[in-house]
Order: C-alpha cells, then structure tokens, then sequence
C-alpha cells in the first residue's frame, strides 16, 4: 500500500455543469512569474462574468505596470480560459485601476507568503 497515495490523486473537478467554478479552476492553474501564487488567489482577477453563450468576459492587472511578462500573460490567460469546456470565446481586458495591492490577496494566499 503506498502511504502517499492520498497526496498524489487530482484534485477534485468542479461540477461539469458550473462553468464559472470550472473556469475558476483554470485560472488557479497559472501562477504570476515573480509570485508563487495562482492568479485567482492573488487578487489579480478583477472581474469575471460568463453570458449564456459561454462568452466569458475577464478583466485582470498584473502586479505592477512593469511586469516581464505584461505582452505575453494575458494571451497565456485567455488561452487557459479558452481550453476550459463549455467556453465560446474569451474577452480579457487588462486594467489598472484600482492597482493592484496584498490588500487584494486571498487570505489562504496570504498564508501561503507568510504574510498572516
């Protein structure tokens, strides 16, 4: 019997009939570059909202107005967003107002940083 095997199953899927927790699910996959936390839990998703077409509308910042990968991480996003089943096509705006702060983290984000 392997003692490990609880800690090496798949998380568990949302639903298949809840795209938004499925779309969540996707966005918690990416990680900003400088931080090690998902994007989700970051407080980087400012808005997200799915017609009944599927469309699903996001807008998001980056950390700072710099970032390194400012050019290509939004297209990374709407890319996962994209493969998620269920999804029509994807709407990403990048805004920054109000600017991102630690204020916007999750708290199980902020546990994970050591800033709790």
């Amino acid at each position: 019997m392997n003692p490990f095997k609880l800690f090496t199953q798949p998380p568990a899927q949302p639903p298949a009939d809840n795209l938004e927790a499925r779309v969540i699910a996707a966005l918690r996959t990416l990680y900003d570059p400088e931080i090690p936390v998902n994007i989700y839990d970051l407080g980087l998703i400012y808005g997200l909202d799915i017609d009944p077409a599927g469309t699903v509308s996001l807008s998001m910042t980056l950390t700072t107005p710099g970032c390194p990968v400012a050019r290509t991480f939004p297209e990374t996003v709407a890319a996962a967003v994209r493969a998620v089943e269920g999804v029509s096509d994807v709407r990403l705006e990048i805004v920054w107002d109000p600017p991102w702060s630690r204020e916007r983290m999750s708290e199980a984000a902020r546990l994970q940083l050591g800033l709790l």
